[in-house]
């Protein structure tokens, strides 16, 4: 970390102990939920469990735009972030201990409340860490900056991953929960002692709400918690209060707020922004749909391949049976591996290859995935023979590379096209494609065990067909966001 604000250290270590507890819980949520009663689950179908999870991993990114919304009006982002991993570490707790499935789905929903409020925050103040120091305009920097705390992310994921999985599948699901709950507790007993070498950054709100918008606020948000308490009361009493009707009314939350919120910013303000700017708009619209695509099979790692592995793959290694869990390690160890390598590739390319290119090749590879996994299935013979895991390992290779295309790429991307109306609000609608994405991948995941391989097929024939269509359209997606024409000239050397 030297040349680098102390600071850093501090927020590393925050996300690094947050990915911890969320990525140690997603290694045995879905096996802890189809798991029986006898074994300590839930007893949950597989297909009704993995849309769980999508929700649950919608729901986490989902809550990022009214974390940041919080953390820019109210509380400022350092206190939001302090908030968020209370929360966090407060809905592990209610997962760990073993009093009936109230404390299981009330502790899912305090993870995505408190992932919402800690996540988008923490990230932007490591931006405000070099503007502390007066390194504002230096660019590389920052980006460095930002990469070292990137690898904190991976690691934190790589050890929950690990370590949860290994605990939650062998000595038991509860205790695996319990160290969620503990990884989170030491990520904010170091935020708070680490929390001088923040400087200013994010103490305070960045546009705090007046007197006149706290008093217009509050009937507002009174009316709303009334109208949910109302429509839950409704449905208990009439018996539609299911989880399946949950799932169903959070996916259609998490399509319908993001296309309300383009009516919104194309029809009723497109008079704060340019021309220049609604023509950029038009061109993130494209690259949201392809960003949800993308994390509607990405991010089934959680679910149907997690599943996959426990059911129809040979975890043996060295005569070692590994956690069908840790087979989703495979992913962030990868990016660890290849982060340096796209980047240096990237950077010597330049504009080469333009953002649409690179959301394109994110697709078909992603898709490519699920054809290789297709591929398996048939190899199982009808689930009577288990597979080698280098089919997992192999798939797993083609999304680590297509996360490396997209994700990167699209954080940069959205700052670039965002209207300065909208500036601060677009990181938000961008985790709402990753949102939109997980949401209706949980969805269409029921239908997995209806279909067998065919699913598999199915979604990669899709994400393979939508980036050979993209690519038809580069020329037309660079006039858009205004990007330069490729050079006809040497890759540098």
């Amino acid at each position: 970390m030297r040349g680098h604000p102390r600071g850093l250290i501090t927020l590393a270590g925050t996300e690094m102990n947050e990915r911890i507890s969320f990525y140690g819980m997603r290694a045995i949520l879905v096996l802890f939920l189809v798991a029986s009663v006898g074994q300590g689950g839930m007893g949950i179908a597989e297909g009704a469990a993995t849309a769980i999870v999508g929700i649950y991993l919608s729901m986490s990114y989902f809550t990022a735009l009214p974390g940041g919304w919080i953390a820019d009006r109210v509380l400022g982002e350092r206190n939001a972030v302090l908030v968020g991993g209370i929360v966090i570490m407060l809905g592990h707790i209610s997962l760990a201990i073993q009093l009936g499935s109230f404390f299981v789905w009330a502790g899912l929903a305090l993870v995505c409340a408190g992932t919402g409020m800690l996540k988008p925050n923490v990230s932007a103040m490591v931006g405000k860490l070099y503007d502390e120091e007066g390194e504002s305009e230096s660019a590389s920097r920052r980006d460095a900056g930002y990469s070292l705390f990137y690898m904190g992310i991976n690691l934190g994921s790589a050890i929950g991953l690990f370590l949860v999985g290994w605990v939650g599948e062998n000595v038991s699901w509860h205790f695996g929960f319990g160290i969620t709950a503990v990884a989170m507790a030491l990520g904010l007993i170091q935020y708070v002692l680490g929390r001088g070498n923040l400087g200013k950054a994010g103490e305070r709100p960045g546009n705090p709400l007046s007197e006149a918008e706290k008093s217009a606020l509050k009937p507002r948000v009174t009316a709303v918690v009334a109208a949910v308490l109302v429509i839950g009361i409704v449905a208990f009493a009439t018996g539609t209060l299911t989880v399946d009707n949950v799932t169903y009314a959070l996916t259609a939350l998490a399509l319908v707020v993001p296309v309300c919120y383009f009516v919104y910013m194309f029809v009723f303000r497109s008079g704060d922004m340019t021309g220049e700017e609604r023509v950029k708009l038009k061109a993130f619209v494209w690259l949201f749909i392809a960003s949800a695509v993308f994390w509607m099979i990405f991010d089934q790692a959680a679910g149907p391949l997690t599943l996959f592995a426990k059911n129809s793959t040979d975890l043996t290694v060295g005569g070692f049976a590994i956690p069908a869990g840790w087979t989703q390690a495979i992913n962030p160890v990868m990016v660890i591996v290849f982060a340096g390598v796209f980047a240096f590739v990237w950077s010597k390319l330049g504009d080469r290859v333009g953002t649409g290119a690179k959301f394109s090749v994110a697709l078909v590879l992603c898709g490519l995935s699920f054809v290789l996994m297709y591929a398996a299935t048939l190899a199982t013979q009808g689930g009577s023979v288990q597979v080698s895991l280098m089919w997992l390992v192999g798939v797993y290779f083609l999304q680590t590379i297509a996360e490396l295309c997209l994700s990167p790429v699209g954080l940069s991307m959205t700052s670039k096209l965002a209207p300065k109306a909208f500036h601060a609000q677009m990181m938000g609608l961008f985790f709402l494609s990753i949102s939109a994405g997980d949401a209706v991948g949980g969805q269409v995941s029921r239908l997995q065990p209806l279909l067998g391989g065919d699913y598999y097929l199915l979604l990669g024939g899709v994400a393979v067909l939508g980036g050979i269509a993209m690519m038809f359209f580069l020329g037309k997606l660079r006039g858009l966001m205004a990007e330069p024409k490729p050079r006809d000239v040497k890759l540098a050397v």
